[in-house]
């Protein structure tokens, strides 16, 4: 555990402007994106056993995306419909955002999943900043290509970096969310950093921890 959490003084509060950064999938939503593609595509165990086995850390992040989204090669583009109207904000997150907002704060999600959906989801949840992979399609078919850069550990603790000094929010004043091995930089790097319903690695190294399924429970984090 950080030192930190253990002198009230320095932790994040909402008395005052901060930033909180939260990871998307199993924490944002309840699913997984890339296994409800998976199951479309007719490889749904294929890519759930992969996923994981990522988000224990027994696996490189980057070369697993890349092997799961060959496995979607030749999808219709018009799967992120059907594949969006399956994903459910987990309880408290619109409640988390909206009381946060209130508060004078800025959220934002990085996420190793899609812009396909990660985009709606953001805008339907009013989020200030979002981050995500952006997959390769051809003729309206997913050709089974991530588009650029991956959106990896390190990028998600350079986007909690770059929004606080985009927002001018000091440095004290982060929290960082997330549940798998790939938010682990992120949340060692926020003043805060939550495991939500997270793996045993990554609630070694968080300062605290919530087994339940209430992103409002962050927000007693803020108040003590």
């Amino acid at each position: 555990m950080h030192e930190q959490i253990s002198q009230a003084l320095d932790k994040p509060t909402l008395s005052q402007p901060g930033l909180l950064v939260m990871d998307v999938d199993s924490t944002l939503i309840d699913e997984e994106v890339i296994d409800q593609l998976g199951k479309e595509a007719g490889v749904g165990a294929r890519i759930a056993d992969i996923t994981a086995r990522t988000m224990a850390g027994e696996l490189d992040f980057c070369q697993a995306l890349r092997a799961r989204v060959a496995l979607l090669e030749g999808m219709d583009v018009a799967v992120f419909d059907a594949v969006y109207a399956t994903l459910h904000f987990t309880t408290g997150a619109l409640e988390l955002v909206e009381t946060l907002h209130r508060h004078g704060w800025k959220v934002g999600v990085v996420s190793g999943g899609f812009h396909e959906t990660v985009d709606r989801l953001a805008q339907e949840a009013q989020l200030d900043h979002w981050l995500a992979n952006r997959l390769d399609v051809r003729d309206g078919r997913l050709t089974g290509e991530v588009l650029g850069d991956i959106v990896c550990r390190t990028t998600k603790e350079q986007a909690l970096r770059s929004w606080a000094r985009e927002d001018g929010v000091a440095a004290g004043q982060t929290v960082a969310v997330g549940d798998g091995a790939n938010d682990i930089p992120m949340i060692r790097r926020a003043a805060l950093g939550v495991a939500f319903c997270a793996k045993p690695a990554v609630r070694e190294v968080a300062d605290a921890a919530i087994t339940t399924r209430d992103l409002r429970l962050v927000l007693d984090l803020l108040r003590g």
